[in-house]
């Protein structure tokens, strides 16, 4: 790392253009003592002199020793070095360029000496930049203070040279300004009287400047009691001569100052990306924020493109570049920075520096050996110009910062896969994050390297590789040069190759490291530090299409904090995306490599880490569950290595919407503890989410989870009572989706491994499921009689909401089969035992139940007081799937009382349900009823 000092201003230091800290005021001054004799010998009796003036201690040198050891340790490693010589001095080896003083020296020189006018207004102005304000500030000693002195003499000559150079240029209504302030600070000097005067009169204001001259003569008469010098007094008379020779003329071989070379117009763009495709919303957002350069300064003048290796950064900078040279009269200039070079180490800004600087026209004797000072002509030879400086995969913010233009005119564009949050914080500058390209824009690419014609001979192949490549440019680019290369294969060939997750990352090559995806991705990795390189590896495997906060802690067995440090930095690494707050996933093809990269490491550390999480789903989600359903009798959780996990749910809203977050993780989570032999870890998540499925109505998603676990339970051999109930879930869900003949079978198995276990509650409500199958058959006095059967035993158990759930089952038969009065008095009763426990959902289903009763008895105000009721409950418990029961209710109520307007509101809100459950044959029916009102909604 290059380390800068400064001393034209507040005594500091800089390491990469950052500034650190110098230690104390004592220290500070100590430092720079050495610095103004850089590279000398200095005795310690004078450094004390120097940092301590006549305040200095008793025990000066041994004090100085102190101070001498820490700037030893905090310069060590950086091309400077602190050595003791000769007994008591001390020597500061550190190249004269990183100091400002003596860079301001050396530019000072060579702008005097420069042949030509431009060159020596250029050098003057970068020594003159030096300056920061008062040299060594807060450095009050007698040798700080005659240092000052000089130093502040040597500032005003050169500003003096400058202005006389500026002058030569015809720059004078450039000057006029500074010069006026200038002689009212030195009001007796002659050269600023001459400056002024020339600059005054060549702006047409001859009066004033001899107005001027009379000023200063009469001020030296009265101050000093002399008469201006000789150069004053013949300016004075040239200008009552209007003299030709004052007015500019331009230089000419003939003058001292050749003519400069006209400055070359460097135009170093890689070609235009032929095979670019779309990117129409991307383009848009860099023409909206890249205005034309005169369009002021308040305008942003560096630009972030951002994205996972392959996405295409560098692509669409070009593309847009390319059509924009317009805006770019002076050119552009390009550097690869190889921040992510599969085949070598990031550029070296100051090797870059170098290749700005001879693109720019400077001759190689005049490119400065110090960094800083190749940074600083670099800035003085865009600052007018306007121009492109595209960057190219930068490796952070550091690489970026010497290579930036000083003034407004110029557009820095920079791509990396880092989200250089850094420029984003010093410069303002706006960031664009780079996405995989949409289908259509993928197709595209195959289509221009293949034609349509071999496209639409193989339309599944197509769809294939377009779902392995997942929109990645650099992977669609790849596939499209292998099938290019073989024009006679089928791409169902290639399309073969890459459904093989083992070998989809080696068929996405074509040779070289440029074109290797895993090499792409792999010199991402090679940017993490090991610990974050190892939550990249856990998270690949990781069951789910994306992740939460808490569930990546569990995972990596990291506290929340550090968890959000790590996901943090891959997120800046664009190797994971947080798509919604909170929530994060990988693309494809990087999750592959990501999982790859879990496999070289020791299979139990990985394991540990999946099983930690599958362990927390499953707890969390038993917790969950809780919330949701306090009066089901609960299954026994195993004991629980997630930490905290008990303690992230709160109510039952949370409960949901966390189910509603991880429900497709939960589904993975639960293939993923049945493929490692861990049914016990499957049934425990089956059975937590039934109450989810039920209120969303994922039903299928119940299904298909509950068989699988059934046949992990009886494979392994567990305990009748678990298969029972696994068989009623099952069973259960069968009867909703319709499917009788499979119902009656589980809920049969499931009844007899109850009675085998004298598993009272079981049977009891295996009996409840199994009315609930004969109502869906209209068996009503069949269902009537499981339900009779349910109720006898559950009034033996001591569970109020399981009896009050029985008592409404009863009046539910009794009114289906027609006997309304006695089926009320049943469900009065259960409606009673509901609110006395507060069991929401058993008072819901009865006051289903009693407006059925009151609907059909022709008691309407009471029907729909029940079922408003009713609704409120459902959507106060989340239970989307018995909402849209209760409104299709709801709608055959308004109908019978002659109201059809509200009748076709709460019919239309039912059907939008059912069919979001895929509820086929509820929907139709509905539809029909809608169809009658005299408007059917659309498909």
């Amino acid at each position: 790392m290059a380390v800068s000092f400064g001393v034209l201003g507040p005594i500091e230091v800089w390491r990469d253009g950052v500034p650190v800290n110098a230690g104390p005021a004592l220290q500070r001054r100590v430092l720079a003592a050495l610095l103004v004799d850089a590279n000398q010998l200095v005795s310690a009796d004078a450094l004390v002199d120097r940092a301590w003036g006549t305040a200095g201690p008793r025990s000066g040198v041994r004090a100085l020793y102190g101070y001498i050891s820490r700037l030893r340790r905090a310069l060590e490693g950086h091309d400077v070095s602190l050595t003791r010589e000769e007994g008591s001095g001390y020597r500061l080896r550190v190249s004269p360029q990183a100091v400002d003083l003596h860079r301001f020296h050396h530019l000072l020189e060579q702008g005097r000496a420069a042949p030509a006018d431009e060159e020596a207004e250029a050098l003057l102005e970068a020594a003159l930049g030096s300056w920061r304000g008062e040299a060594f500030a807060g450095a009050d000693t007698p040798w700080f203070n005659a240092q000052r002195d000089v130093l502040d003499g040597e500032r005003f000559a050169a500003q003096l040279d400058l202005t006389e150079v500026r002058l030569r240029l015809a720059k004078h209504a450039l000057v006029l300004t500074e010069l006026s302030g200038r002689a009212e600070a030195h009001p007796l000097d002659e050269r600023v009287a001459g400056h002024l005067m020339l600059a005054l009169y060549r702006c047409g204001r001859q009066a004033e400047a001899l107005a001027c001259h009379e000023r200063l003569r009469r001020d030296l008469a009265t101050e000093l009691g002399i008469d201006p010098g000789a150069p004053l007094r013949r300016l004075h008379q040239q200008i009552l001569a209007a003299d030709p020779a004052l007015h500019p003329a331009p230089i000419t071989p003939a003058t001292s100052r050749p003519p400069r070379a006209s400055r070359p117009v460097p135009r170093q763009l890689p070609p235009w990306p032929a095979t670019f495709v779309g990117r129409d919303r991307e383009l848009a957002a860099l023409d909206g924020l890249f205005k034309e350069p005169a369009e002021g300064g308040g305008r942003p003048t560096i630009f972030t493109i951002g994205g996972t290796g392959g996405v295409g950064k560098s692509w669409l900078a070009l593309h847009w570049a390319h059509q924009h040279l317009d805006r770019f009269p002076d050119g552009q200039l390009y550097a690869a920075l190889y921040g992510f070079d599969p085949a070598g180490e990031p550029e070296p800004p100051d090797r870059v520096l170098r290749g700005f600087l001879d693109a720019l026209g400077t001759p190689p004797q005049e490119v400065p050996a110090d960094a800083e000072a190749r940074a600083g002509l670099y800035r003085s030879l865009v600052a007018d110009r306007r121009m492109l400086i595209l960057l190219d995969n930068a490796r952070d913010a550091d690489q970026i910062r010497p290579l930036l233009p000083g003034g407004a005119t110029c557009l820095v564009l920079v791509t990396s896969r880092s989200h250089l949050a850094g420029l984003t914080t010093t410069h303002g500058s706006p960031h664009l994050t780079l996405d995989t390209l949409p289908d259509p824009e993928a197709r595209e690419v195959l289509t221009r390297a293949l034609g349509h014609d071999r496209l639409a001979a193989e339309p599944d192949a197509v769809g294939a590789l377009l779902r392995r490549c997942a929109g990645l440019p650099l992977a669609l680019g790849i596939v499209a040069a292998r099938a290019a290369a073989q024009p006679h294969f089928p791409l169902a060939e290639l399309a073969e190759e890459l459904d093989d997750a083992t070998g989809r990352l080696d068929a996405l090559t074509v040779g070289d490291l440029a074109t290797d995806l895993r090499a792409v991705f792999e010199t991402s990795c090679r940017a993490l530090d090991a610990p974050t390189a190892q939550a990249f590896a856990f998270l690949g495997p990781a069951p789910g299409p994306d992740i939460g906060l808490h569930s990546a802690a569990a995972l990596l067995g990291t506290p929340l904090a550090r968890t959000r440090a790590v996901l943090r930095a891959l997120e800046a690494a664009h190797l994971v995306q947080q798509h919604t707050p909170g929530r994060y996933r990988m693309h494809n093809l990087v999750r592959l490599y990501a999982t790859e990269r879990g496999q070289d490491r020791p299979g139990d550390i990985g394991d540990a880490a999946s099983l930690r999480l599958a362990d927390f789903y499953a707890h969390t989600a038993y917790d969950g569950d809780r919330l949701l359903s306090p009066q089901l009798t609960p299954i026994e959780p195993s004991p629980s290595e997630a930490a905290g996990a008990r303690s992230l749910l709160g109510d039952a809203t949370a409960a949901m919407a966390w189910f509603e977050a991880e429900h497709h993780c939960l589904l993975a989570a639960h293939h993923f503890a049945l493929e490692r032999g861990l049914p016990g870890q499957a049934w425990r998540l089956a059975w937590a989410l039934d109450t989810f499925h039920w209120r969303r109505g994922l039903l299928p998603d119940r299904m298909t989870m509950l068989g699988a676990t059934l046949a992990a339970l009886d494979a392994a051999g567990e305990e009748p009572a678990t298969r029972a109930l696994a068989r009623r879930l099952l069973g259960r869900t069968h009867v909703a989706l319709g499917r009788h003949d499979e119902a009656l079978a589980r809920l049969r198995q499931a009844l007899t491994l109850f009675e085998e276990a004298e598993d009272a509650a079981g049977t009891a409500q295996t009996h409840l499921n199994l009315a609930l199958a004969w109502e869906q058959q209209r068996d009503d006095a069949q269902a009537l009689m499981h339900a009779l059967q349910n109720l006898r035993i559950r009034e033996t158990l001591d569970s109020p909401p399981r009896e009050a759930e029985a008592l409404n089952a009863v009046g539910w038969y009794h009114a289906r089969l027609g006997h309304h009065q006695e089926g009320r008095a049943f469900c009065e009763r259960a409606l009673t035992l509901c609110r006395r426990d507060h069991f929401l959902e058993g008072e819901a289903f009865t006051l289903d139940s009693l407006g059925y009763i009151a609907h059909h008895s022709g008691r309407y105000a009471a029907a729909l007081d029940h079922y408003r009721q009713a609704l409120a409950l459902r959507r106060e418990l989340g239970d989307a799937y018995e909402e849209a029961d209760a409104l299709a209710c709801l709608g055959d109520v308004y109908q019978s009382l002659g109201r059809p307007a509200e009748a076709r509101r709460a019919r239309s809100q039912a059907l939008a349900l059912y069919r979001d459950q895929r509820r086929d044959a509820e929907a139709e029916r509905t539809r029909a009823l809608l169809a009658s009102l005299g408007r059917t909604p659309t498909r």
